[in-house]
C-alpha cells in the first residue's frame, strides 16, 4: 500500500470518527435537556446534517449515540507511542517504566478535558435525566476497559487477564473516576491535572506502608 493510500485511509477514518463525535455530542445534549423520547433520531440528524441512514451506519439506537463509542476516547498516535513505551523490556516482562508511563498517559489524556468538558457535563445531566442508563453506562465503561487492558497487554507481550494488567486497569480507572468525581462538583476550583496527581500520589503512599502478607488459617502453628 502506497503513502497516498495510507494518507486518504487515515483521513476516512478521522472524518468517522469525528461525525461520530457529532452525533454523541448533539444526542447527549438533547437528552440532557428533554429526556430519551423528548426528541427524535432525524432531529440529530438534522443538528449534525446527516441522513437517518448515516446515524443507523454510525449507532443502532439513541442509547448508544448517548453513550459514543470506544475508538473515539483515545487517539490513535498516543496509544501508539504508549505502546511503544515498553519496546525496552523482554515480552512478558513488566516494563520498569509502566506505572510513570501510565500517569503520562492519564495526563496527556486530559488535556482535551477543557475541550470535552462541556459534553461530560451534558452526560451527567444525561444521567439525571434518566438514571436507568446507568447501566448501559457501566456495560460502556467495562468495554472500555477491557479495550485498555488489551492495549497493555500488546504493551508488556503479556495477557489481557495478567494480574499487573488487571490491577492497573482497576486502579486508573478508579483514581480517574474520583478525579473526575471532584472536578466536576459544586464548587471546585482545581483542574483535574492536579486532582488526578494527588490521588495518584495518595495511592502511593498507601501502597508504599509496610505490609506483612497473612498467614493462611492452615499454615499456623
Amino acid at each position: 500500500m502506497n503513502n497516498s493510500a495510507i494518507s486518504d485511509g487515515g483521513l476516512r477514518e478521522r472524518k468517522r470518527a469525528a461525525t461520530r463525535a457529532a452525533i454523541t455530542a448533539v444526542a447527549r445534549k438533547l437528552t440532557a435537556e428533554r429526556g430519551l423520547n423528548g426528541y427524535t433520531v432525524e432531529e440529530v440528524c438534522e443538528q449534525t446534517d446527516i441522513s437517518r441512514r448515516t446515524f443507523f451506519n454510525y449507532f443502532p439506537t439513541k442509547e448508544d449515540a448517548i453513550l459514543g463509542h470506544v475508538d473515539d476516547e483515545i487517539p490513535g498516535d498516543v496509544i501508539e507511542g504508549f505502546i511503544r513505551g515498553g519496546e525496552s523490556s523482554a515480552p512478558g516482562e513488566i516494563s520498569p517504566t509502566l506505572f510513570q508511563d501510565l500517569i503520562a498517559l492519564s495526563l496527556k489524556l486530559s488535556e482535551n478535558m477543557a475541550a470535552s468538558e462541556e459534553e461530560t457535563r451534558q452526560l451527567i445531566g444525561v444521567i439525571k435525566k434518566e438514571p436507568q442508563l446507568m447501566l448501559r453506562i457501566i456495560g460502556a465503561t467495562e468495554e472500555r476497559e477491557a479495550e485498555f487492558a488489551r492495549v497493555l497487554a500488546i504493551r508488556e507481550g503479556v495477557e489481557p487477564g495478567h494480574p499487573v494488567v488487571q490491577m492497573a486497569v482497576v486502579l486508573l480507572g478508579n483514581i480517574a473516576r474520583k478525579s473526575s468525581m471532584a472536578y466536576f462538583s459544586d464548587g471546585n476550583t482545581r483542574t483535574y491535572q492536579e486532582l488526578l496527581l494527588m490521588n495518584v500520589s495518595a495511592a502511593r503512599q498507601l501502597f508504599s506502608l509496610p505490609f506483612e502478607e497473612p498467614v493462611p488459617a492452615e499454615g499456623r502453628p
